[in-house]
């Protein structure tokens, strides 16, 4: 299946817009896996098997293991995501942006290399600098638009010809970049304004919304302002909230809490 099918089978199959993101974090591992020269796997594999039938994808955050030499770690997580829980999509949050012939690189990288289903692009170089991953059309090409940090406003409220710089965004990969329909978005939950606004400009374009959880975002605003009148549309990450909810022996079991309790309140906005 490609991306777009794996996320909406999963939206419907466990009733879920939640994505736990992968920050794996080694300082803030359980006493019992420091030390370990396999110790991020280990983390994220319990993490994601005590998860997966909570989610909608899982988005491992490519830095938290290049930080640490462990690239061969997330090939094979990603490998054991694909292998224990078919139909979870992953997406490869990496923002890679550069020119063609690099992202080229880049899309071999996230898609031979990891295998991974998706992978987030900052699209400031514009469309030539997108195409290279676009050509694999089986992929997801997530683009940032507005995002969820307070400097986003520094460059993405610009004005540009009467509209500001992340409604162009939207409007362009919505539209003319999305050919293949393998696009999609990301809108932070701290600006339910804006992802309002997004949704109005892409119609049914998933968007991938960071910003809940250790972020602060409100889960009742966001989902109002993103959903799709069927109620999906989204996918709605949490990373820190849920990898650490807890700190000993039993830390995958609580975060299997926190996601759980993290997916009901989003659906009771559905």
């Amino acid at each position: 299946m490609t991306f777009m099918q794996s996320l909406a089978a999963a939206w419907q199959k466990n009733d879920s817009l939640l994505c736990v993101g992968l920050d794996p974090d080694p300082a803030k591992f359980p006493a019992h896996l420091k030390g370990r020269a396999d110790a991020i796997f280990a983390f994220c594999q319990a993490i994601v098997d005590n998860t997966a039938d909570l989610v909608c994808c899982f988005k491992p955050q490519i830095a938290y293991f290049a930080a640490h030499r462990a690239e061969d770690q997330l090939e094979a997580l990603i490998t054991h995501i694909h292998a224990r829980h078919p139909g979870i999509p992953v997406i490869l949050d990496a923002k890679r942006g550069d020119i063609g012939s690099t992202a080229e690189q880049y899309a071999r990288e996230a898609f031979e290399r990891f295998k991974a289903d998706a992978i987030t692009v900052n699209p400031y170089m514009g469309r030539d600098s997108v195409e290279p991953y676009l050509a694999w059309r089986d992929k997801g090409v997530i683009l940032l638009c507005r995002t969820s940090n307070p400097g986003g406003s520094d460059l993405q409220f610009l004005d540009v010809g009467g509209e500001k710089l992340f409604e162009r965004v939207a409007r362009l990969v919505a539209g003319e970049w999305n050919t293949t329909g393998q696009c999609a978005l990301v809108v932070g939950a701290t600006f339910p304004a804006e992802i309002a606004r997004v949704r109005q400009l892409t119609g049914a374009l998933p968007l991938l919304v960071p910003g809940i959880g250790a972020q602060g975002g409100d889960i009742e605003a966001t989902v109002q302002a993103g959903k799709t009148p069927d109620g999906t549309g989204l996918m709605l990450n949490s990373s820190r909230a849920i990898l650490y909810a807890g700190q000993d022996e039993t830390f995958a079991a609580a975060a299997r809490q926190a996601a759980r309790e993290t997916r009901d309140a989003i659906n009771r906005y559905r």
